[in-house]
């Protein structure tokens, strides 16, 4: 208890909620530990040593639950085999990292309220869910008679088959949406809501290419005018 830990961890664990096991380890992690703070660490960081994957750091504390957590984002940082990534990317990281302040690069969810509200949505999905099954129920039984007594009119047993196939397809639906919103909560990857979205600008030989493959589609278009103008006269 109040021991506290920091460790390198694939990005891929933080953001898949497609998984049962992915989600109950976060779970477990987020219920059992305070996961104060996530790094975003820039694609490249490892390729020195031959891991390409692209990582977070995970800072937390054992002993209580996950509130909020502080996030910080070097994912734009440019990492080369001769480029590295070193301390002095750190730099801002060190300066806020007391207060937890926002920034460009930081920013703070609050997951307690984020929980709180996928639940109370997957709520009323499983309420709307339970009323079909009162239904599903109801259909069962008669079916269950059906067989009982051999009743052999097949119009309304397969009235009363689809109906069952179509509620129950319903609830299985609602309780499904439910259960992908409460697990959306452990969707941990770092997307910066700070960020300022850069227009990449076409370096002057892709213009250059541009410009000569409509050159080209002009050619053809003049040809085949050429073409038709011929076959006229």
């Amino acid at each position: 208890m109040g021991g506290r830990c920091g460790i390198v961890l694939d990005e891929g664990v933080l953001f898949r909620t497609n998984e049962n096991a992915f989600v109950q380890t976060k779970r477990k992690l987020l219920d059992d530990c305070d996961v104060w703070c996530i790094v975003s660490l820039p694609s490249g960081t490892f390729i020195g040593a031959g891991g390409g994957v692209k990582t977070n750091l995970l800072f937390f504390t054992k002993g209580r639950p996950t509130q909020t957590i502080w996030f910080y984002d070097l994912s734009d940082v440019k990492v080369t085999k001769r480029n590295p990534l070193t301390m002095s990317a750190f730099d801002e990281f060190f300066q806020l990292l007391p207060d937890h302040a926002d920034s460009q690069h930081s920013w703070t969810i609050d997951l307690a309220t984020r929980r709180a509200n996928a639940k109370t949505e997957a709520d009323l999905l499983r309420a709307q869910a339970a009323e079909p099954s009162v239904r599903v129920a109801e259909i069962g039984l008669r079916l269950r008679e059906h067989k009982r007594t051999r009743n052999t009119n097949p119009v309304e047993i397969e009235a009363l088959d689809a109906e069952h196939k179509r509620l129950t397809k319903q609830i299985r639906d609602l309780e499904s949406k439910a259960q992908s919103i409460e697990d959306a909560v452990y969707d941990l990857k770092a997307v910066n809501p700070n960020a300022v979205a850069q227009e990449r600008k076409p370096t002057t030989q892709e213009l250059l290419d541009l410009i000569e493959a409509k050159g080209h589609e002009v050619d053809a278009a003049l040809a085949r005018l050429r073409a038709l103008q011929g076959q006229r006269e």
